[in-house]
């Protein structure tokens, strides 16, 4: 074999050893390029938006199990021992427990948070000394107001460090970093600050004038006073919460029972209920709201039956015996042969055709629902027959206008041809819908549909939940005969035991409000352009 000259060898060498290393090189170049393209794939994998969202997370967390652990204020509220309490909610308020008699919920914010106020016992001995020296009653209320507030001021600066030390600690658990656990703790405290001038802009001082009740409070609407009262002396109502509490230091001190209800006499108060639906507890319920309010007439809008069958007609026989007048008008559940059945019970007042009749000091006029569809069925045109029936029923009412003997309440079963009433009656109430709703029309005339008085029957295992039982009390004032508040009942309905009193004002009844005119219909001779309330000629 040839031995290659070593000068050959050589070049080689220097010609191959840079061949050789380019595999390494692009190896080791390829390696360091993955490294440095990972990087910024790696810092983008967790999205600031997970970050925001885990981190407000961890503050809501942090903040409620704050609350919970050592959130609430025990203070004394004149001879009351009350404990109060922030609670995260969506609809905000207050809720004012009085144990063992039930609570009473105000509209008094709207904030993500709840003041919950639990009246815990009375105090023997300030109760006492208010009993040895009477004359200490007068400044019984701006005491009661110096102690809520008090009360309130401590709660708000305990709520704020239970809220920013629940909220950091939460944070260093989870992020194990201390810059992460501060930025929650100012988080929440920036939440609960906002939700804090959230509530102080939406405060309501005039909720305590629309209270709810559940409980055994449901069955005491002499604490908010009867329908005169609460019209015509509103000063007994402007120290709020305190005179609330005021209310139930009697109610403690003076006896165990509920204090019982007594109607202004110069009131009439009339108990609305609409879609029974054949409930036979229904009955014993209507009886039960006519004996504890003194009731002197009902109104049923109509859907008393489910089918409107011969058979179903004795299920109306304990009408007669409810204690007081019974009007009513057929609903598109009710047959013809159920109005005739109710027109031969005593006591019993069937509108129709825009008739009109005077029941317990009242002048009503109806028109019954112009379909009978008993299996829930949609008829075409079925919207046109009822805005035709309530076209009927305005011009009814017109004519008793005309003749001197204007109507004060109409009723039809279907809002939609209750609407057509609009301008020619102050109030107009309906059912069919088994949800209730007040509210004024265009020209001045208040809408009152009732909910279902039978829990929609049959139905109402239909759903998730079981719809509940509703009624109202509507109560007017005998010598200018409108509407100066009203109750809206709702009871659990199947299976269920709870019970809720709300009290309503209109606007025009209202502290400081100025006194809307009623609404008046077309005259003989037309309506004048100025009249207000009155609709213009031609408007439907």
């Amino acid at each position: 074999m040839a031995r290659v000259p070593a000068a050959v060898l050589h070049v080689l060498a220097e010609v191959m050893n840079p061949i050789r290393t380019v595999p390494r090189v692009l190896v080791r170049r390829r390696r360091r390029d993955r490294r440095v393209s990972a990087t910024p794939e790696l810092a983008a994998r967790p999205r600031p938006w997970i970050r925001a969202a885990g981190l407000v997370a961890v503050v809501l967390l942090g903040a409620w199990l704050g609350l919970l652990v050592v959130g609430d204020v025990r203070a004394p509220v004149g001879p009351m021992d009350t404990t109060m309490t922030l609670r995260p909610s969506l609809a905000g308020g207050t809720k004012i427990n009085v144990s063992p008699l039930g609570a009473l919920r105000l509209d008094s914010h709207v904030a993500p948070v709840r003041l919950d106020v639990n009246v815990d016992q009375l105090d023997p001995a300030r109760a006492q000394a208010l009993v040895d020296h009477p004359e200490r009653l007068s400044g019984l209320q701006d005491e009661v107001a110096r102690d809520v507030e008090h009360g309130t001021l401590d709660l708000a600066v305990r709520s704020c460090v239970a809220v920013v030390t629940g909220a950091t600690a939460l944070g260093l658990a989870v992020y194990r970093r201390p810059r992460r656990a501060l930025a929650s703790g100012g988080l929440a405290l920036t939440l609960l600050v906002a939700s804090g001038g959230t509530a102080y802009a939406t405060w309501n001082p005039d909720s305590v004038l629309e209270p709810k009740f559940s409980g055994l409070l449901s069955s005491a609407p002499s604490l908010v006073g009867n329908a005169r009262s609460i019209v015509t002396e509103f000063d007994v109502y402007q120290k709020e919460l305190a005179r609330l509490v005021t209310n139930v230091t009697k109610l403690y001190d003076v006896t165990s029972t509920l204090p019982a209800y007594q109607p202004d006499p110069t009131t009439i108060r009339v108990l609305h209920v609409s879609d029974i639906h054949l409930n036979p507890a229904s009955w014993k319920i209507i009886a039960s709201l006519v004996q504890q309010y003194e009731v002197n007439v009902i109104v049923d809008s109509g859907d008393t039956m489910d089918h409107g069958t011969a058979a179903e007609n004795g299920f109306l026989d304990p009408v007669e015996d409810l204690g007081a007048p019974y009007v009513w008008v057929r609903g598109n559940h009710d047959s013809r042969g159920t109005q005739e059945y109710l027109k031969h019970l005593k006591n019993v007042h069937v509108l129709d055709d825009g008739h009109a009749r005077t029941v317990a000091g009242l002048r009503f006029a109806g028109m019954g629902d112009p379909q009978y569809t008993p299996d829930r069925s949609q008829e075409d045109g079925a919207e046109a027959s009822q805005e035709l029936a309530g076209a009927r029923l305005a011009s009814a009412l017109r004519d008793e206008s005309a003749a001197g003997t204007p109507v004060d309440v109409a009723v039809a079963h279907e809002p939609s041809a209750a609407r057509e009433v609009d301008g020619d009656v102050p109030l107009v109430l309906a059912g069919h819908l088994h949800h209730e709703d007040m509210k004024v029309m265009k020209y001045g005339t208040r809408l009152r549909t009732e909910g279902s008085t039978g829990g929609s029957g049959l139905r109402a295992v239909e759903g998730k939940y079981p719809d509940p039982i509703q009624a109202s009390i509507l109560y007017f004032d005998r010598d200018s005969r409108r509407l100066q508040a009203w109750d809206e009942i709702k009871l659990g309905g199947l299976g269920l035991t709870t019970a809720e009193v709300s009290r309503h004002l209109p606007k025009e009844n209202q502290p400081g409000a100025a006194r809307s005119p009623s609404p008046t219909g077309p005259s003989p001779t037309g309506p004048s352009p100025s009249a207000p309330g009155s609709r213009a000629p031609g408007t439907p």
